[in-house]
């Protein structure tokens, strides 16, 4: 064989041998393609890279912008912010040709170009911006900045706790207070599987609140506070705001309360306070006592209505003439118990009398105070049957009888004063004093009594013992006048006809101080 016949097939299996290295290499780099490399953006550069439909990698411009975060959001969350931008970006990255493609923004002055590069499980997204639209981009990243500088500066002066948890639980941001409350109550600094307080996610329906208490190690005292939880997403935002002082204040009205209850229990008067919305919030032992109403519809807290028609059902109030307008009369009643005008006195069946007031109280709270008055009544009654007699006893009396106080107003007379003088004090309308009565006395006597003398011994000006003075009518009839000091610096003054003197029997006397 010759020399050139070996050099030619030395040749050819080398140039086989180089070709099939090079095929294999081939099929395997098809077979297991290589990840994408991260490279550093430029300073305004968008970028994203997805295995599969997880967000894999961002740039911090692309972050910032969007809001997106790396392991926690997917495909889906950044085509909805890219959507209306670039409306023909793929579904899902199966969707995307292999390789490089580009999508246009919708309009055609954006000037912004998507290239989206499939490679394998690896997709990546960049964006590349015209010169305008770059600039707008810039100043909307410094405008971002700007607010993120104010909002951490403005959760971080924030006096109350603030914190976010994401849908594992795990707490992802929180503000200073936050910091510095977790480092006071576990003496750490915070956890993120761990929050600063245990909450149950139950609410109150009213305020939204959730009341925590918390105690320091080696303390006795008690911090108290209200947090409410706001949800957005799958992110929940809690605020706890320190309630110390509202707790204090709870507890000093509850032991106001308290005291005004013990306080209460002592009165003999019953009380029955109704809140706003008309329902009992307060009795005392008396009412019960009083109404013969049980303690456990009391403690139900009835409204007015039923309320007021239990106690007609027990009697103890008077029964209504109309029951079909006993509803409207109870309506009346706490339309001038609002206004403060009720007042009524009411004669049970038993005999006992109750006085019935209702009082308005601060918002818009009505108090009913029912008093058994029965023994005043009783008292009164005796009292003024007492006078009647004493008043028929010295109406039988033929001596006109005058009394006058100690500040010379009339008090008292019989009847044979009101015919002697022909006077009726008892239908004045005002007051009848000694100087009207010695008016009225001198027009029916004859000059020279000492009307003045009288005058002033009523008003204890003059002398201090008993003392007569005779006085004639205008007629001639001789009266005898006898003045007397009586309990409680009052006068009597007796009128008693004596004679009728003779044609020549001498006239009075004068007096130098006769009216």
């Amino acid at each position: 064989m010759e020399i050139f016949d070996v050099a030619a097939i030395v040749g050819a299996a080398g140039t086989s041998t180089l070709a099939a290295i090079f095929w294999i290499k081939r099929q395997q780099a098809q077979t297991v393609p290589e990840k994408p490399q991260v490279r550093d953006e430029a300073a305004h550069g968008i970028s994203f890279l997805f295995e599969d439909e997880s967000l894999h990698h961002a740039s911090d411009t692309a972050a910032k912008l969007y809001q997106l975060i790396p392991g926690r959001d997917d495909w889906g969350g950044m085509r909805e912010r890219l959507l209306n931008r670039f409306p023909n970006l793929p579904e899902n990255p199966r969707d995307a040709t292999p390789g490089q493609t580009t999508v246009p923004a919708r309009d055609f002055e954006d000037g912004a170009t998507l290239y989206v590069t499939r490679k394998g499980p690896f997709t990546r997204i960049s964006m590349q911006e015209g010169r305008a639209q770059s600039s707008i981009q810039s100043q909307r990243l410094k405008s971002l900045q700007r607010e993120l500088e104010d909002l951490r500066r403005a959760s971080d002066t924030t006096p109350h706790a603030i914190w976010q948890v994401g849908s594992d639980g795990l707490v992802t941001w929180c503000n200073a207070a936050y910091t510095d409350l977790y480092r006071r109550l576990h003496q750490s600094d915070p956890v993120a599987d761990k929050p600063v307080f245990n909450i149950t996610m139950e609410f109150d329906e009213n305020t939204g609140h959730q009341r925590v208490s918390t105690k320091l190690p080696n303390d006795t005292h008690k911090d108290w506070y209200d947090v409410s939880a706001v949800s957005v997403g799958d992110i929940t935002i809690f605020h706890a705001i320190d309630v110390n002082a509202v707790v204090k204040s709870e507890i000093a009205q509850r032991n106001f309360v308290q005291t005004l209850a013990k306080t209460f229990a002592q009165l003999s008067i019953g009380l029955a306070i109704f809140d706003r919305n008309g329902q009992l919030a307060l009795f005392n032992p008396a009412l019960i006592d009083l109404t013969e109403l049980p303690a456990d519809f009391l403690s139900g807290r009835p409204t007015l209505l039923s309320f007021f028609d239990r106690i007609r059902e027990n009697r103890r109030m008077p029964e209504p003439k109309n029951y079909h307008s006993w509803r409207q009369q109870i309506a009346e009643v706490i339309a001038a118990a609002t206004d403060g005008r009720y007042q009524e006195t009411w004669t049970l069946e038993t005999g006992q009398t109750y006085r019935v007031r209702g009082r308005p109280h601060p918002d818009g709270a009505i108090a009913f105070l029912i008093e058994d008055i029965s023994a005043e009544i009783s008292l009164t009654r005796n009292f003024r049957a007492e006078l009647e007699l004493g008043q028929s006893l010295m109406d039988t009396f033929d001596e006109a009888l005058v009394v006058f106080s100690s500040s010379g107003v009339l008090t008292f007379c019989n009847l044979a004063y009101r015919e002697m003088w022909g006077l009726d004090p008892d239908n004045s309308f005002a007051d009848v004093t000694i100087n009207d009565s010695v008016q009225e006395w001198k027009k029916l006597c004859a000059p020279g009594a000492r009307w003045a003398a009288l005058t002033d011994f009523v008003l204890d000006y003059g002398e201090k013992s008993s003392w007569e003075m005779p006085a004639f009518l205008a007629c001639g009839t001789q009266l005898k006048c006898t003045v007397s000091r009586i309990a409680s610096g009052a006068t009597i003054v007796r009128f008693l006809k004596t004679s009728h003197p003779a044609q020549d029997t001498p006239g009075p006397r004068s007096d130098s101080r006769s009216g």
